[in-house]
């Protein structure tokens, strides 16, 4: 029998000496993030009033519940998959990549829609690190290394899911910013904030959601460039449902009203999410 030789999965190694010491830069400027991120989420949690004290009940609730993800979900899982990464585990750094999307995006909102307080620095800081490694780590990797990784991943599932997951959230934020306007008031997502708009609504229309579309559209296309950017597309989606799953416990135990509408519709786009996100990374 001849002997048989076997060469590393492309998830074992970097794919480049160059390119591991370049991303682990980013790796651990990701973990100091994430630790200013989780301090910052405890503070927040063990002192409400005196960081969130300004703002309205309905931002206070999902302030907190924020804070819980962050601090038990988002920060520790950027230390975790920083380091596994580190290790050589291509599944990691691209699970990392959608752990910083949801960060940097949650702390845009933290920066410019919470009062400026005690904590606003680390926000900034966080916000600032948090992007900086995830613009760094994406340049890092290498599309055609993790197309081959990841070939055979259901590409229409996978497309079909962001594609019309994004649509349907344009839509619904649509549908309050287009009658508010029509009307001349401020949208309902807005005013329970107390903000002239709704920064959810900003980023998602402008920058988020359209980006998961085209994101979609390249994984459909079979592009190399989709694939590598599915995995942080669809962590991004996921984590995004945790906190809006997480406000209503929030608002009861506040002695509140909580919306539980929202957890059905919400729960099942998380759940399909984590599903199609393991078919995505899983191994064949």
């Amino acid at each position: 029998m001849a002997a048989q030789t076997t060469s590393p999965a492309p998830s074992a190694h970097p794919p480049t000496p160059g390119g591991h010491r370049r991303a682990a830069t980013w790796w651990a400027v990701s973990a100091a993030g994430a630790a200013v991120a989780f301090v910052a989420s405890g503070i927040g949690l063990a002192a409400v009033d005196g960081i969130y004290g300004r703002e309205t009940t309905a931002f206070i609730d999902q302030a907190i519940a924020q804070d819980l993800v962050n601090l038990v979900i988002a920060a520790p899982a950027t230390l975790l998959l920083a380091w596994l990464a580190w290790r050589g585990s291509m599944r990691a750094g691209l699970l990392w990549t959608g752990v910083l999307t949801f960060t940097a995006y949650n702390y845009a909102i933290y920066t410019m829609s919470i009062h400026v307080g005690p904590r606003f620095l680390a926000w900034v800081a966080v916000l600032g690190l948090t992007f900086w490694s995830l613009v760094g780590g994406l340049r890092a990797l290498r599309p055609t290394a993790v197309a081959a990784e990841l070939a055979a991943a259901p590409r229409r599932v996978v497309g079909w899911y962001l594609v019309v997951v994004a649509a349907a959230f344009t839509l619904l934020w649509l549908s309050d910013v287009v009658p508010a306007m029509i009307e001349g008031r401020i949208p309902k997502g807005a005013l329970e904030l107390a903000l002239p708009s709704n920064p959810v609504h900003v980023l998602d229309l402008a920058i988020f959601l359209p980006a998961v579309i085209a994101i979609g559209r390249l994984v459909l296309l079979r592009r190399p460039t989709g694939l590598m950017l599915a995995p942080a597309a669809l962590v991004f989606l996921v984590m995004t449902g945790l906190p809006i799953l997480v406000t209503p416990f929030v608002t009861a135990a506040r002695g509140g009203e909580p919306a539980w509408a929202v957890m059905g519709p919400v729960g099942v786009i998380t759940a399909v999410g984590v599903g199609v996100l393991v078919a995505l990374l899983r191994r064949r």
